[in-house]
């Protein structure tokens, strides 16, 4: 960097920075907000080229920085995100000159009409929306065997601990890989399962997979209503809870949020306690799921669930969910997909020529070469489908999904124990609470011997999120696992 006071800025201060510490020299006036936009610029300009988090940086954010900075010493900051950089996940609508596409060349000229539910909350926070994330096409509903952190439009995001080396994680990959990178303070994801738990345990993150009903889903591409939602990915939980604050509000055009009563006007952050793990039931999901781990992971988790027991939780080491084993399969997505995306499609701009799945799936098979690498199965399977969800396939699938996720998955084994959560290693029981409607948060566990993250996730019932992230901040806090990756080599590649 020219500037010699920033270059010392952010050699000192910038990297790993929390929402709070960058407030404090804000409020300094140590640095300002439009100073914070320019050094988040400069380091994806000099370090995404090697890990393709970024797909755009928003033309607007150093002038709307600018004027949030003039707002701050007029009248005060707004809110704790006063000021403060976040990127979006690719499938999150702005009204403003950034596109919204899902990762699809499809929809490469689809610029959003107005800001989703969430983008607006942001900005009405006073957060600078800085640019977009790229994410696996489709959010990973596209075909099978496509890599995670794919997509036509931005190529293939990398793990910043292991370019090329370790999984990115996905869907929301680039808001994973971005934030962990310091290209940003936070990001905001989306999960239909996994999509947020997955990339923040590959890249040692906090990321917050809310109840469904918490977080309004109006103006975000879809893939199935009944499992949909946003959610915070920040490097500590209390910025995740900060984030939180904002995003938690109902929402009349989303129904679902109606539901969320309790939980308006909470402070997340008032939940923070370092003490909060002594005395709480931790019921640990290791049949099925710690099978996935390899020997290296396991030992992590291992040392996780024994650093539970010295923080004073009473940990129940085999709580068994009585659905672990059962055979899912995504038949409730492939319905849903169809309905959900083609009303999604019908909110775009009249000019564009994408209007409905099928639209999606003749514009790819006519741009083959460049929309096509891993195919579009899926889409296909999906387009199959009536899109009137009548089908008897699509009700029993939802009633099964319902019932084992539910009464006889999480439900039984936290009843049959008295736990206040369970556990399970980095996103691998990621697909119950999904199917159910059920809140995680995951917070970094440590590191494999070759460095590759691996993250602990706790898991409650329907807006639980008070207890989950007094748990994962007491986690936290006593362990301190997080450290940024080395990415120095990679400034000169």
């Amino acid at each position: 960097m020219e500037n010699p006071r920033l270059e010392s800025f952010h050699d000192k201060y910038l990297l790993e920075a929390t929402i709070d510490q960058l407030q404090e020299k804000m409020q300094n006036g140590e640095i300002t907000s439009k100073e914070l936009v320019l050094m988040y610029m400069y380091r994806i300009g000099q370090l995404d080229k090697n890990i393709h988090s970024v797909l755009e940086l928003n033309p607007d954010a150093l002038h709307i920085a600018a004027s949030l900075d003039a707002e701050r010493e007029k009248k005060g900051p707004r809110s704790p995100l006063h000021g403060i950089p976040i990127l979006l996940k690719d499938n999150i609508d702005t009204g403003d000159k950034m596109r919204t596409t899902a990762g699809s060349l499809a929809l490469k000229n689809h610029f959003a009409q107005r800001d989703s539910f969430v983008a607006s909350q942001l900005r009405q926070a006073g957060a600078v929306i800085l640019g977009k994330t790229n994410m696996t096409e489709w959010a990973n509903f596209m075909t099978d065997g496509m890599p995670s952190g794919y997509s036509s439009r931005g190529g293939q995001t990398l793990n910043p601990y292991g370019p090329g080396k370790f999984d990115v994680g996905g869907s929301s990959a680039g808001s994973g890989a971005a934030i962990a990178a310091n290209f940003a303070v936070a990001a905001i994801g989306t999960e239909t399962s996994g999509s947020i738990l997955s990339p923040a345990s590959q890249n040692s993150l906090v990321g917050i997979k809310p109840t469904v009903g918490l977080v309004s889903r109006t103006g975000i591409i879809p893939i199935a209503h009944s499992q949909d939602t946003a959610g915070p990915m920040a490097r500590t939980v209390k910025d995740a809870a900060l984030l939180l604050n904002v995003l938690a509000v109902s929402d009349e055009n989303d129904p679902v949020t109606l539901t969320n009563q309790d939980r308006q006007g909470k402070d997340f952050s008032s939940f923070l306690d370092e003490n909060g793990l002594q005395g709480a039931r931790i019921g640990i999901a290791r049949e099925t799921y710690f099978d996935y781990l390899s020997s290296e992971k396991l030992a992590v988790m291992n040392q996780a669930v024994a650093r539970l027991n010295e923080q004073g939780a009473v940990v129940v080491d085999e709580a068994v969910i009585p659905s672990a084993k059962t055979e899912w399969s995504y038949d409730v997505l492939t319905y849903e997909f169809k309905a959900d995306v083609n009303a999604y499609l019908r909110t775009v701009a009249p000019h564009l020529p994408i209007r409905t799945l099928s639209d999606v799936i003749k514009f790819n098979d006519k741009n083959g070469e460049k929309c096509l690498k891993y195919g579009q199965s899926i889409l296909i399977e999906a387009e199959e489908t009536s899109g009137a969800l009548t089908e008897m396939a699509y009700i029993s699938a939802l009633e099964k999904d319902i019932y084992f996720s539910g009464e006889q998955g999480i439900d039984y084994v936290m009843q049959e124990h008295n736990l206040d959560a369970i556990v399970f290693p980095n996103n691998y029981g990621a697909g119950i609470p999904a199917k159910a409607g059920y809140p995680s948060i995951t917070v970094p566990a440590g590191y494999t011997p070759e460095g590759e993250p691996v993250g602990i996730t706790f898991t409650g019932l329907a807006y639980s999120e008070p207890l989950l992230i007094k748990l994962a901040y007491a986690f936290e806090q006593a362990t301190r696992h997080r450290k940024a990756p080395e990415l120095g080599v990679l400034a000169s590649e």
